[in-house]
């Protein structure tokens, strides 16, 4: 987890993932092939956060009395990741960044191939 005084804000249907050093097993016990390996095209890594998910259209249903406010909240149809999740995703989609001196990679929730809760680990 990232410990800062500072608040980190994911964009839409982005997730921020700390990236695991051992790329050849997953916790789950998956091995990735060599040929995947070498070529770095997958990797996985641990859910630090989530963004709101993808944004759907605002429906206008405009009311005729003017004491209405017209400023409707935004509705988000939530991502399938959360917090804590092993992710494995595409690795030509992420964007590292670094933060607090700690490399982190951002990727679209479309570019995620597997999720692994733990609870799907304890059983």
């Amino acid at each position: 987890m990232i410990k800062s005084d500072k608040e980190i804000i994911l964009v839409g249907d982005r997730v921020l993932i700390d990236p695991d050093t051992d790329h050849s097993k997953t916790p789950s016990g998956l091995y990735l092939p060599p040929g995947v390996k070498e070529k770095e095209n997958v990797q996985g890594g641990y859910v630090v956060k989530v963004g709101p998910g993808f944004p759907l259209p605002i429906i206008d249903e405009s009311s005729d009395e003017p004491w209405v406010p017209d400023y409707k909240e935004p509705q988000y149809l939530p991502l399938q990741a959360e917090e804590g999740d092993y992710a494995i995703f595409l690795r030509k989609y992420a964007i590292e960044i670094e933060l607090e001196s700690k490399k982190y990679i951002i990727v679209p929730h479309s570019y995620i191939l597997v999720l692994i809760r733990e609870d799907f680990l304890d059983e």
